[in-house]
């Protein structure tokens, strides 16, 4: 029997079909080379050689490479074998039309990326060489689904050190990204109690509140005033997700009674506190606000991330479990997912050099001098919007004149500017409603790009306070 496909050299499936051995490899081929895959001037493999792979006879293959050469399909020459002709290829008509996608804005400031233009690329190639040269065989294998030692190593001493967590490398669990993260929670926690709802904030990323609501995990929006998140909602909910160094997108500092009053309920219930600090190297105008972790390593899970500090590509990110959650979480990882081993050498190599630090200082100055002259120019440009949510992060909320959010945001999208406005973060089932205002991440342009987008942005603005606004 014939093998019903082979490879030509240039890795192409193909599949002879038809009423006759030589007509069915003459009408792959030549579909093949009309579909564009088998490009122009691709050499075929000799007759012979194509033979063997399909397991026919070599005239069956001449006969078929001599058709498609008369029809003009292939060219044979002397010294240089059977190759495809030079020809415009055409889609097949009964193709499906694919429309070309709408160019992408001029510039960006939606929140939640760093500037990927500004990522250490000398620094982490010689951090990978440095790791590559000394990890052992085993670390190329299937691993640790907690990850690989050396990372939790490294992340134990310098959360310890930076943040104020009360880690333990036994205890710490890498992940592909926050939301991974998430998804490993979400299955202990419906493993352990059949817990069906968790707390959030009233404003927040409507992507996590989708994933814990595909892990069957209803979300219930805590209230949210001048002194951040309050807590006196929680009664018997399985766990609650807080953002209380740097809130998202509001972006103050959960107020200290508040930060006790949600550790004292998890002691009094068994909930737990799900920390995100995703942000937490970025502080510019006070103390580094230390985790809430730190109150509580027995009831707090604490989530950090390289998404912000270094960029969301390296997939790398890692939760700090108390004791009694950190088995089940590995456990659970290990059916869902793992990460990339080298990347994890390499992220241990670079904090443990002290590149990290050095890297989030020089980051920690350039995202200073954003916010300044972003705040600067909107104070001077539309000195009726008022920033807030201004000491830390990447991204600060402007304060819209009542009623201007949409307009705002059609401005800026006809300016080629890519924004989102606060409205776009209230949960569904929240009660309390924020005014209008804009969430700007000022992180995210390059630095040639900076300019142009905070040009566009003050452009965008309104100009007019409240009380003068057109009907």
């Amino acid at each position: 029997m014939p093998k019903p496909w082979a490879t030509l050299g240039v890795d192409l499936h193909l599949e002879p079909a038809g009423p006759g051995l030589r007509r069915g490899l003459t009408d792959a081929l030549r579909e093949a080379v009309r579909t564009g895959r088998l490009a122009p001037g691709t050499r075929l493999p000799s007759s012979r050689a194509l033979a063997a792979d399909l397991g026919i006879a070599r005239n069956t293959v001449a006969e078929a490479y001599t058709d498609l050469v008369a029809e003009g399909w292939l060219t044979a020459r002397q010294g240089s074998g059977t190759r495809v002709a030079e020809r415009t290829v055409v889609p097949p008509t009964d193709a499906t039309p694919r429309h070309r996608p709408r160019s992408g804005p001029a510039h960006s400031l939606v929140p939640g990326t760093p500037d990927l233009g500004s990522f250490p690329r000398a620094q982490w190639l010689r951090a990978a060489r440095r790791a590559l040269a000394t990890a052992p065989n085993k670390a190329l294998d299937y691993g640790d689904p907690r990850g690989r030692v050396e990372l939790r190593t490294a992340l134990a001493g310098y959360l310890a050190r930076a943040r104020g967590v009360r880690a333990d490398p036994e205890r710490i669990l890498v992940c592909a990204g926050i939301s991974h993260g998430l998804r490993v929670l979400a299955a202990v926690l419906r493993a352990r109690s059949g817990a069906g709802t968790i707390a959030v904030e009233s404003y927040g990323l409507f992507a996590y509140w989708d994933l814990l609501a595909d892990a069957g995990l209803r979300t219930v929006p805590l209230p949210f005033d001048e002194r951040g998140t309050d807590p006196r909602e929680l009664t018997d909910e399985s766990a609650v997700l807080l953002t209380p160094a740097h809130q998202f997108p509001m972006g103050g500092t959960l107020h200290r009674d508040r930060r006790a009053a949600v550790v004292d309920w998890a002691r009094r219930t068994g909930g737990v506190v799900v920390e995100d600090d995703y942000d937490g190297e970025f502080r510019y105008d006070r103390q580094p606000v230390g985790a809430l972790q730190g109150l509580d390593p027995d009831h707090v899970v604490y989530a950090g991330t390289a998404s912000k500090s270094l960029a969301p590509g390296l997939r790398l990110a890692w939760l700090v479990l108390p004791p009694g959650l950190a088995r089940e979480a590995a456990r659970a990882k290990g059916h869902i997912d793992t990460c990339g081993a080298l990347d994890q050498l390499t992220l241990a190599e670079f904090i443990d050099s002290g590149a990290y630090d050095r890297h989030v200082r020089a980051a920690r100055q350039r995202y200073r001098r954003r916010r300044d002259a972003l705040v600067a120019e909107v104070a001077r440009r539309a000195p009726h919007v008022h920033a807030t949510g201004i000491a830390a992060g990447l991204h600060v909320v402007l304060r819209l004149p009542h009623g201007t959010e949409g307009a705002t945001l059609r401005a800026a999208d006809w300016r080629g500017l890519a924004l989102h406005g606060l409205r776009r973060y209230r949960h569904p089932a929240a009660t309390d409603a924020q005014p209008d205002a804009l969430v700007v991440g000022y992180g995210t342009p390059p630095d040639h790009a900076w300019s142009g987008a905070l040009d566009a942005l003050c452009s965008a603005l309104p100009d007019h306070p409240a009380d003068e606004c057109p009907r």
